[in-house]
């Protein structure tokens, strides 16, 4: 999209000699493929490098051309997810950047496995597009990557950068950067509300001179979360009483498991009404996943370090929730409850099930996270009567369709709020679709 280009802002200084020169090569004015470098000093920084979810192939990529990749000395990843992390992979192997790469820790364990589950849907879709790298490529970038841990300061070629809680997904960093005593943050996506299992969002408490923030909900404000948590249990428990199959789109890795979590803990409260009725994560990560979030607990908020303590039980050790790899090893009579990837129902076994199961009234469909525009999650929200299968013909959409988001963005209050406290005399809005960000 050329108009993600629009979003360069130039700050004027008295010396032109030292020009801050701030590029989005995506989600400028879009969702989808950040990519955000700044030019200070002679020192080029890039701040994540992702695919967008509603196009593919090369297309899907940042304009990454923009910016001649020999001359980027560093890439700060913020987060694990496909839209800020997948390109990375393409960018090391196939560019002749040579910069430093730095993620933390558990973002850097976490993207290994969601870059080769991207590999493995993409190769297997029915889309001629093939994945941007091979599982070999991956590898190699992946090497390469160096961790940081939060509050920690790394200095590179005289840029010092420090990594702070940014709560959205297990591992998310903002980034602190000075140059030359100009210090700018850049929030990646971030969530500033106490959930089950994230340590919220934190302000750095230092002078910042330029604030680079996402805008994905504009000045959309969300329910209060417990009213939310009370209407998405009730729209699931509604859904398999009819004796239905309630299907909640996901991604692999990140809201995922907050959701299980949710789940794990109204089935175990209603557990003689409910202990009959399955909950299926169904992806190819699921074991793996809940593998790497039991390993990462200790980066995980107070609550779940105590239930830990208390309990003796990881609580990603799910007594409710069967992990499944396929839709072969899911039966296909009574109710259930099955969150399936991808998120976006662009493919995959959430695809496959939303057509099985559109056509029944009794069964229903949740979207729980920020549906990308181009894609049939964000098409459906809009009240579709019927759906295109993927071998094509139409399938008549009777199935109750609902949306209640636990998408760890700020909305607008919460975004103006920590605008307000940062209080940086430039102010630049990423990350969001322009007819939503101001």
């Amino acid at each position: 999209m050329a108009s993600a280009l629009h979003g360069e802002q130039v700050i004027p200084i008295e010396d032109k000699d030292d020009l801050l020169r701030i590029t989005p090569l995506g989600a400028g004015r879009e969702v989808g493929r950040s990519c955000i470098v700044l030019q200070y000093k002679g020192k080029t920084i890039m701040l994540d490098c992702g695919l967008h979810a509603g196009h593919e192939g090369i297309n899907s990529l940042p304009f990454i051309d923009m910016v001649e990749p020999e001359t980027v000395d560093l890439l700060l990843v913020t987060h694990f997810h496909i839209d800020h992390a997948a390109a990375v992979p393409y960018y090391l192997e196939k560019t002749p950047f040579r910069g430093r790469t730095f993620m933390t820790r558990p973002t850097k364990g976490v993207f290994r496995w969601l870059a080769t589950d991207y590999i493995r849907v993409t190769n297997s879709s029915n889309s001629d597009s093939s994945a941007l790298y091979t599982e070999a490529e991956l590898i190699s970038a992946h090497a390469k990557i160096e961790e940081i841990d939060v509050h920690q300061q790394v200095e590179v070629n005289g840029i010092k950068f420090t990594a702070y809680n940014a709560g959205h997904v297990l591992g998310a960093a903002m980034f602190l950067i000075e140059i030359a005593g100009v210090k700018i943050l850049y929030t990646g996506d971030y969530s500033r509300e106490e959930d089950r299992h994230l340590i919220p969002a934190e302000n750095p408490g230092v002078t910042v001179d330029v604030l680079i923030t996402e805008s994905t909900y504009g000045l959309h404000n969300h329910e209060p979360r417990a009213d939310r948590e009370r209407s998405f249990t009730k729209q699931v428990r509604d859904v398999v009483r009819r004796r239905g199959n309630c299907l909640l789109p996901v991604t692999a890795l990140g809201r995922t498991q907050e959701l299980l979590l949710i789940l794990e803990e109204y089935w175990s409260r209603n557990v003689n009404d409910l202990d009959n009725v399955p909950i299926y994560f169904i992806s190819a990560l699921g074991k793996t996943g809940t593998r790497l979030y039991q390993k990462y607990v200790m980066d995980m908020s107070q609550r779940i370090q105590r239930q830990l303590s208390r309990t003796g039980r990881n609580p990603f050790d799910f007594r409710y929730i069967k992990t499944r790899t396929g839709l072969s090893e899911v039966p296909d009579a009574g109710p259930c409850v099955v969150l399936a990837t991808p998120g976006m129902l662009q493919s995959g076994v959430s695809r496959q099930l939303l057509e099985r199961w559109a056509p029944r009234p009794e069964n229903g469909l949740i979207i729980t996270g920020y549906s990308v525009e181009g894609t049939i999650a964000r098409e459906i929200n809009n009240s579709m009567e019927e759906i295109q299968a993927l071998k094509g013909g139409k399938i008549p959409l009777r199935m109750m369709v609902s949306n209640i988001s636990f998408s760890a963005h700020v909305d607008g209050a919460q975004n103006c709020a920590f605008i307000d406290e940062i209080r940086a005399p430039v102010v630049i809005l990423v990350h969001g679709e322009e007819n939503t960000m101001m």
